[in-house]
């Protein structure tokens, strides 16, 4: 079965049947999400979106904002677009730093990097293709990059098959001068993430 491709009016739960159910909604969603997050280095995480997770973003923020039909349309043009189509993962690259001036000090260190991450699959590597929002570009001109960046890695179909082997070995790299870091996707990572492209 193909995963879902984008979320509409009709996926989305009426406030009144969510409210009673979030609580266990939230827990259910956070186990689903655990095996889809990936630390790179000391302070670098890709989390991998898919459906269900940009599902539950939307309910929340629905949740949280009661802005109605307004803010669903919103809503649904900000989070579709990070759903994988199929022969894609998408992820949200975050820098987690508590310390305000720290992370300022070290974004102001890390332009580009949106443009250095890639997921390495039977030996070939899939670079990450930055989303740009609204025509901004994720690092400004003065070389200071966002603690947020969303990616895209396209495969080819030879790739989805390596993926999508039991126990492949497959590395995440962020290949920056200032932040050079690999990981190793463990295998319930890699399985999880191999349920999003299309069957």
């Amino acid at each position: 079965m193909s995963a879902k491709h984008s979320i509409s009016r009709d996926d989305i739960i009426p406030l009144e049947v969510y409210g009673p159910e979030r609580a266990e909604r939230r827990r259910v969603v956070i186990a689903y999400k655990r095996p889809r997050r990936l630390e790179v280095g000391p302070f670098a995480a890709l989390y991998f979106e898919n459906y269900t997770t940009m599902l539950s973003q939307i309910q929340e923020m629905l949740w949280i904002e009661k802005g109605g039909d307004e803010q669903l349309a919103d809503e649904l043009a900000a989070y579709n677009p990070l759903i994988p189509q199929g022969r894609e993962l998408v992820a949200t690259l975050m820098f987690e730093i508590a310390d305000e001036t720290r992370r300022d000090a070290i974004l102001t260190t890390l332009g580009g990097i949106e443009d250095m991450v890639s997921l390495e699959v039977a030996g070939q590597k899939v670079r990450a293709v930055a989303e740009v929002e609204d025509g901004i570009e994720r690092t400004r001109f003065d070389g200071k990059t966002s603690s947020v960046h969303f990616l895209h890695f396209p495969f080819q179909p030879a790739q989805i098959a390596a993926f999508r082997q039991p126990n492949a070995r497959i590395i995440a790299a962020i290949e920056h001068p200032a932040y050079g870091h690999m990981a190793v996707l463990p295998e319930a990572t890699r399985e999880a993430l191999a349920g999003d492209f299309d069957s």
